[in-house]
């Protein structure tokens, strides 16, 4: 049996990407957006690292180079964010807080680290949402709250573009929402 030849089309659309694009050469940041490369963040890692990345990078390479959020975002850059489970927490409100706190778990420094390079909390949750799913070729089933997309999403028992910073690691899942199926009450 002969099987039929198959015609295999040339993907215009790469979405190229660099994961745990944290520490960059400043000449790079704006190239991601001018050639359509998409840093891949876990913001938790500023959390997590910047404590010490100091000592071991210098000061001028932070200040220019590491967890460039704004940088990248005025470069056109589309951010994706995550987790990086099993290294950090899953948990994704950690996340969120470093991006739009740049401080500590435990809340340091006051201000956060380099806090020009804040995402706005606009800025953080598309990083999450609809900017992940064009990361993975998804954004016309997912990403958003839109007919015709997968009903997948997460209820909090804050709102996390209006709570204190200090309150968004105290929110909490309330429900998920997969399929537009209830998978996850919390009781």
């Amino acid at each position: 049996m002969r099987l039929p030849l198959m015609r295999i089309q040339k993907k215009q659309d790469h979405r190229f990407r660099i994961e745990h694009a944290q520490h960059l050469h400043p000449n790079d940041i704006p190239r991601f957006g001018k050639m359509g490369v998409i840093p891949a963040m876990q913001a938790n890692h500023l959390s997590s690292d910047r404590p010490w990345a100091i000592d071991r990078l210098g000061e001028k390479r932070i200040k220019e180079g590491a967890y460039m959020w704004q940088s990248l975002l005025k470069s056109g850059a589309i951010i994706v964010n995550g987790t990086d489970v099993p290294v950090e927490p899953i948990n994704p409100i950690v996340s969120y807080y470093a991006s739009v706190t740049r401080q500590t778990l435990a809340g340091e420094p006051e201000g956060g680290f380099e806090p020009e390079e804040k995402m706005t909390r606009t800025q953080a949750l598309r990083s999450y949402t609809l900017d992940a799913a064009y990361g993975a070729f998804e954004e016309n089933i997912k990403g958003s709250i839109t007919p015709g997309k997968l009903a997948d999403f997460t209820v909090f028992t804050k709102d996390l573009m209006t709570v204190p910073d200090k309150e968004i690691l105290s929110t909490e899942v309330a429900m998920t929402i997969l399929g537009g199926k209830i998978l996850y009450e919390k009781k």
